[in-house]
C-alpha cells in the first residue's frame, strides 16, 4: 500500500516551553462530541428497552413511550454526525503494513515499550481497528433499526422481519458498547488524549512519544520548528 498523507487540515505546531502541537479542529472536536454523546444517550435509551430490569433508565428520558419514540431519533443524529466523523477522518485510518507489526507488538503497547514499536502516524493500529468497528456497526445498526422503526416503516417489512430485526439490533448494540468502553478506556489510559479532544491541542513530547511519523512529517513539511525542539518527555 502507497504511504498516506499523516496529516489533517488544521494540524500545525507551535513554538513554546513546551512545543505545542494542533492536532483536531474545533469543529472536529464539536463533529466528535456530538457523536459521543449521541452514543451515550442510545446506550442508555436503548439498555431501558432491552429489559425489564433496565426499564428505570426510561426516567432520564421521559418515560417509557417518550423513550421508545425518541431513540431512533437520536440514531439519526448518530448517523448525521458519525457521517462528518468518517469524512474527516477515513483516508487516516487506511490500514498500512506498520498497523499489522504494531498489533503484533501488543505486549510492548501495553507495558508502553514505545522504542520497540513501529512509529506511528496520525492513528494507531487500534485507534483504527476502533474507527473501522464503529463504521461498520453504526451502517448496521441503522439498517435494523430501520426495519423496527414501526412510526414509519412497519408497513414495509413482515412480522418475522422485524424479530429478526430486533435480535440483530440488540446484539449489534452490545457490541457497540463494548467498543465504546474499549474507546474510552484507551483514552483514559494514554495520558494527553483527552485533551487532545478536548483542547484541540496536544505537547511535542506526547505527540513524539505516540505519533512520531505525523509528528515528523509536521515538522519536515509544515513547520520550521526544528526535530530536536519537539523530542523531549510528555
Amino acid at each position: 500500500m502507497t504511504k498516506q498523507a499523516e496529516a489533517a487540515k488544521g494540524d500545525s505546531i507551535h513554538r513554546g516551553n513546551p512545543v505545542t502541537v494542533d492536532r483536531y479542529t474545533a469543529a472536529a472536536r464539536l463533529n466528535h462530541w456530538i457523536t459521543a454523546i449521541s452514543l451515550v444517550l442510545l446506550a442508555l435509551s436503548g439498555l431501558a428497552l432491552f429489559h425489564p430490569s433496565l426499564y428505570f433508565l426510561t426516567g432520564l428520558f421521559g418515560g417509557g413511550a417518550l423513550t421508545r419514540m425518541i431513540h431512533p431519533f437520536i440514531g439519526v443524529v448518530l448517523l448525521l454526525s458519525f457521517i462528518g466523523l468518517f469524512l474527516r477522518f477515513w483516508k487516516l485510518n487506511l490500514w498500512e503494513r506498520t498497523d499489522s507489526v504494531w498489533l503484533g507488538r501488543l505486549r510492548d503497547v501495553l507495558t508502553k515499550n514505545d522504542e520497540k514499536l513501529p512509529e506511528v502516524g496520525k492513528y494507531n493500529a487500534g485507534q483504527k481497528l476502533v474507527f473501522w468497528s464503529m463504521s461498520l456497526l453504526i451502517v448496521l445498526l441503522v439498517a435494523s433499526g430501520v426495519v423496527i422503526w414501526q412510526q414509519f416503516f412497519s408497513e414495509y417489512f413482515k412480522v418475522e422481519q422485524q424479530r429478526v430485526a430486533v435480535l440483530i439490533h440488540s446484539i449489534l448494540a452490545i457490541v457497540m458498547i463494548c467498543v465504546w468502553i474499549v474507546h474510552v478506556y484507551a483514552a483514559i489510559w494514554v495520558r494527553g488524549t483527552i485533551g487532545a479532544m478536548t483542547r484541540g491541542r496536544v505537547t511535542g513530547g506526547w505527540a513524539w512519544r505516540h505519533h512520531r511519523r505525523w509528528l515528523r512529517e509536521l515538522v519536515s513539511g509544515k513547520s520550521k520548528v526544528g526535530p530536536k525542539e519537539v523530542t523531549p518527555a510528555e
